[in-house]
């Protein structure tokens, strides 16, 4: 494969990828927590929480998308956004282990944190040194 071919592949990967988070950050700050299913009485406290904590989430999905077009000079940034990423997915993780297992939605979040983040990540360094 050649590097430009495989960079379109990793471009691809990433982009859909993005998709899940993008989807279930957008719901965050539009609705809050009431998107997840809960009951309605909801502190106004958590929903103010719960939708700053969705806008941080929506920034960092967005420049994770603003590396797809360069993906092969943007290791920095990548590996920066990856690590808030795998640190999110070990503090989901850590809920896993002392509350119980979340949904499968969350669970799919987690193989993204901890499997798919950090394959990319290695994928990405691959990709730089086949463009240097």
């Amino acid at each position: 494969m050649t590097p430009r071919s495989e960079k379109r592949l990793l471009q691809a990967v990433m982009a859909l990828t993005l998709l899940l988070p993008l989807t279930a950050a957008i719901a965050g700050v539009i609705g809050g927590p009431r998107f997840l299913g809960h009951p309605p009485a909801i502190p106004t406290d958590l929903d103010s929480h719960f939708r700053y904590v969705s806008g941080l989430f929506l920034g960092m999905l967005l420049l994770f998308a603003s590396c797809i077009p360069a993906v092969e000079r943007k290791g920095p940034r990548l590996r920066l956004l990856a690590a808030m990423v795998i640190l999110g997915g070990a503090c989901r993780l850590l809920s896993l282990i002392l509350v119980g297992m979340p949904s499968l939605g969350h669970r799919i979040g987690l193989g993204i944190e901890l499997v798919e983040v950090p394959l990319i990540l290695l994928w990405q360094a691959r990709l730089a040194r086949r463009f240097t």
